[in-house]
């Protein structure tokens, strides 16, 4: 019987680690396919404080990988594939075959960006092809980008990336926009943003440096063309890998968990990290909650004795 399990190893799960490690709890985190979360697909990340100069996101989710193990974690590749609540504690059974037995669960499994599924921008990830403009933006000053959407994420990114990039164009696969009216006005208001109306990427283009540019087909007539560009920015949403706790666990009409300081509707079971968070999606607001979920945890254990 574990004291705590964390499921996820990026930027959320190591520091709840950390913490339940530093009290003593003993943690086993099982990491998923994806190691590091959405930080293993960044390249630099400025903004995490206490790194001035920067630093790679999958080294800061290694160091941070590390730091738990100082203190005792334990670190397994396994995914749970089953969950089930029992009288006093909680039971997963995983992709392996092994069956694990918990008093609590911390879950920091992510959300997953939606990807176009083209090979070319596999190639690209990391290099001009990003998912997170408050992440990468700051490295398109000057620059040409692309945004693919059509809802609020598309408009607010766009209009974020103008404050760095000369020119944005939101390529959107309808002639009309999903987004709210308030934030088509904004959109359309700035001077640094366009639109290419009925088009969808076939191809992402680019060297040895990164992106150039794009491959568009036009959904109506077929024809394709070729756009310039500096970078190509994914706002076609994100999906939170939540299924194995449909049924057991409130969520929201998107399957992100509903949570209450990090708590769900069940005892003993908390969410940290993109899984629950549907604003902010940020390395340093998925670490705080980490945090949050860590000591709920300790909580919830110490008030069980």
């Amino acid at each position: 019987m574990e004291n705590v399990v964390i499921l996820g190893n990026g930027i959320a799960g190591v520091t709840a680690a950390i913490y339940t490690a530093r009290a003593n709890l003993n943690p086993v985190v099982y990491s998923g396919p994806e190691h590091g979360g959405q930080l293993s697909l960044t390249t630099e990340v400025e903004n995490f404080p206490g790194f001035p100069e920067g630093i790679q996101g999958p080294e800061l989710v290694e160091r941070g990988r590390k730091q738990a193990e100082r203190f005792g974690s334990r670190f397994e590749t396994d995914i749970a594939v089953e969950f089930k609540k029992h009288d006093d504690h909680y039971h997963l059974k995983m992709s392996s075959g092994k069956e694990v037995k918990t008093k609590t669960l911390i879950i920091t499994t992510g959300a997953s960006a939606r990807w176009l599924g083209l090979e070319s921008e596999e190639k690209f990830k990391g290099r001009g092809v990003s998912t997170c403009a408050t992440c990468d933006g700051y490295f398109y000053r000057g620059k040409e980008i692309i945004v693919i959407g059509g809802g609020d994420s598309a408009m607010e990114e766009a209009n974020f990336l103008t404050k760095f990039a000369d020119k944005v164009t939101v390529v959107h696969r309808r002639d009309e926009f999903r987004a709210s009216k308030i934030m088509q006005d904004k959109f359309f208001k700035n001077e640094k943003t366009d639109v290419l109306w009925n088009k969808k990427i076939v191809e992402v283009l680019g060297d040895d440096k990164g992106v150039i540019g794009a491959k568009l087909e036009d959904t109506k007539t077929k024809e394709v063309s070729e756009v310039k560009c500096d970078g190509i920015f994914l706002a076609i949403g994100h999906i939170p890998n939540t299924k194995i706790f449909k049924g057991h666990l409130d969520m929201d009409d998107n399957g992100y968990l509903i949570t209450k300081n990090t708590k769900t509707n069940l005892p003993g079971v908390f969410a940290g990290g993109d899984v629950q968070d549907t604003s902010y999606r940020q390395a340093i607001t998925a670490a705080g909650s980490g945090c949050m979920a860590a000591m709920e945890a300790e909580r919830y254990l110490n008030h069980l004795e």
